[in-house]
């Protein structure tokens, strides 16, 4: 005979999905940044094109990660993957498939950090978006919208990366100026990660800023509706 009370219990008490909640109290307010905050991770951002010789630790670069990874994605996909280039050996291979005008900037900085698409990020998806147990099945069954979807998210990522660098008293100097296929075949041979940006990181060297170009106008980026 079934014990249907039994079956009630074990149906009422069995884990159920989670849910997204709103969490945070009745006063939701931001704090602003002060002046010195705003400038350094945007009016005073710069490009740094020369680094001096002070070597970086594991745990400084660690400490970028730690911050940018926290930043925002669109349903938490987080498709960026790092890959920090530190000893000679792997620098050199690196440097063998940069641009001319970036070779020597990428020997001399302290750490050289590769960004990359994981091509196949959603399979992390029942770990990092547990609420919606289906939404990996629909990025397999949809490569156009995984790959829209890795590329933006990923180049979200790599600029909340930036601020990271800065964040820690850091300079960067981002470089799109490499042979993506061969970075790719010399580091994630297998194929699944699509590299996207090299940035070398350490303190600034002596001329390390080009002259500051202008910006766009507020009346030439703005409109009102």
């Amino acid at each position: 005979m079934t014990d249907t009370t039994t079956e009630r219990a074990q149906v009422a008490t069995a884990p159920t999905a989670p849910t997204a909640q709103p969490i945070g109290g009745t006063d939701t307010r931001l704090a602003a940044l002060n002046a010195a905050g705003r400038a350094l991770l945007f009016s005073d951002a710069r490009t740094s094109n020369t680094f001096d010789s002070t070597p970086l630790s594991d745990a400084q670069l660690q400490e970028i990660w730690e911050l940018a990874r926290w930043a925002p994605t669109a349903s938490n996909t987080q498709p960026l993957r790092l890959l920090y280039v530190r000893t000679r050996e792997g620098r050199e291979r690196l440097v063998a498939h940069m641009v001319d005008g970036n070779k020597d900037k990428t020997r001399s900085a302290p750490a050289v950090a590769v960004l990359a698409r994981d091509t196949r990020f959603y399979d992390h998806l029942p770990t990092v978006m547990p609420i919606r147990p289906g939404m990996r099945d629909q990025f397999v069954g949809d490569p156009q919208r995984a790959d829209v979807t890795g590329t933006y998210n990923a180049a979200l990522q790599a600029g909340y990366f930036l601020l990271a660098v800065r964040a820690v008293g850091l300079a960067a100097g981002p470089m799109a100026g490499f042979d993506t296929a061969g970075v790719d075949a010399e580091f994630f041979p297998d194929g699944r990660f699509a590299s996207t940006l090299v940035v070398n990181i350490g303190h600034p060297g002596p001329g390390a800023w080009f002259p500051r170009l202008p910006r766009l106008a507020h009346q030439d980026v703005l409109a009102w509706a």
